[in-house]
């Protein structure tokens, strides 16, 4: 092993993205290359859209591979030639597979955005914002076959004060990590960490988000619903079907606030007026003070109720 641990860096997501730029202008590190998932088409024209790592890797005048598959046998053999310490993954979206998994000399090392071996999976972020937990924080571990159970290098904890959505969460954590990676990624390659197992006792596991997770049921609790807009955004979006004179359709909360002082029927609009809207649910309210109509671009809940010329809407309680 070098001098200069040689590092090539699989990401997708926003979160790799502080990551990656750390690695490429630390003098300590070499970067020998960045890989990430396919193009995919984005928006109402669907055109073939660059992960946000390819667009930060274009930023600092390196081309991201992109891969269809990790495990392919011309990937592997292209990795190879590159002769990397450690592959370091963040929020890439593909599984690797044993062959990969021992081709670094040091190993691949994953930075998952929890404090494992809590919320193993897919959507760390999403489930901490949504339990509405007291703390959150990233791993360094040493990746083997199972979902992100192996064992941890190093743990770093951000306290949480039920403020945070997932997006402005998510940068940060991508920014905590980007500060220690360098240092720890040095500490594996010369053998001065060594990683601690997890306990599977304690394990939760945490799955893929769909867009129907998004629902708002207000026969829920209000700091549940409260909850779910923070971490619901900004995907897939906390959502609430509306009926207007117009029909149904679907309103995104974006702003909101619980009103546990108030009670009404689950859906029940408690005020909508010049000075607010309220919505009842199964227990307490919810304030609205920012909403996104389909189709259009978010707007306070007043400048809504105006387009509505008096009319309540009436909020579906499923």
């Amino acid at each position: 092993m070098t001098n200069r641990p040689k590092i090539y860096f699989l990401g997708s997501g926003v979160i790799a993205c502080p990551v990656l730029k750390a690695i490429a202008s630390s003098p300590e590190l070499e970067l020998v290359g960045v890989g990430t998932q396919l193009d995919r088409p984005a928006g109402r024209s669907r055109r073939p859209t660059p992960t946000p790592v390819a667009s930060a890797a274009a930023e600092i005048g390196i081309e991201a591979e992109r891969i269809a598959s990790v495990n392919a046998p011309e990937y592997l053999d292209g990795l190879r030639r590159k002769q990397p310490d450690i592959v370091l993954v963040i929020s890439f979206g593909q599984l690797l597979r044993a062959e990969l998994l021992s081709l670094p000399a040091a190993g691949c090392v994953n930075i998952h955005a929890s404090l494992l071996p809590r919320y193993r999976g897919a959507s760390p972020i999403t489930q901490c914002i949504l339990n509405r937990d007291s703390e959150t924080g990233v791993c360094f571990m040493a990746m083997e076959r199972g979902l992100d159970t192996g064992a941890v290098y190093q743990t770093i904890t951000l306290p949480l004060d039920h403020t945070e959505y997932a997006g402005e969460l998510e940068f940060k954590l991508g920014r905590i990590a980007a500060e220690a990676a360098p240092g720890i990624l040095c500490s594996i390659c010369r053998g001065e960490l060594r990683p601690e197992p997890q306990d599977p006792v304690s394990a939760t596991v945490c799955t893929k988000i769909r867009k129907s997770d998004g629902r708002i049921r207000w026969t829920g609790f209000c700091q549940e619903i409260e909850a779910m807009v923070r971490a619901y955004c900004p995907w897939p979006g906390a959502f609430s079907m509306v009926r207007t004179a117009k029909g149904e359709e679907s309103i995104t909360l974006l702003r909101v606030a619980m009103r546990r002082d108030l009670a009404g029927r689950p859906g029940e609009v408690l005020q909508a007026d010049k000075y607010g809207l309220v919505v009842a649910c199964g227990h307490g309210a919810i304030e609205i003070f920012e909403l996104a109509p389909p189709g259009r671009r978010s707007m306070s809940a007043t400048a809504w109720l105006n387009g509505l010329r008096g009319e309540i809407p009436e909020f579906l309680p499923r």
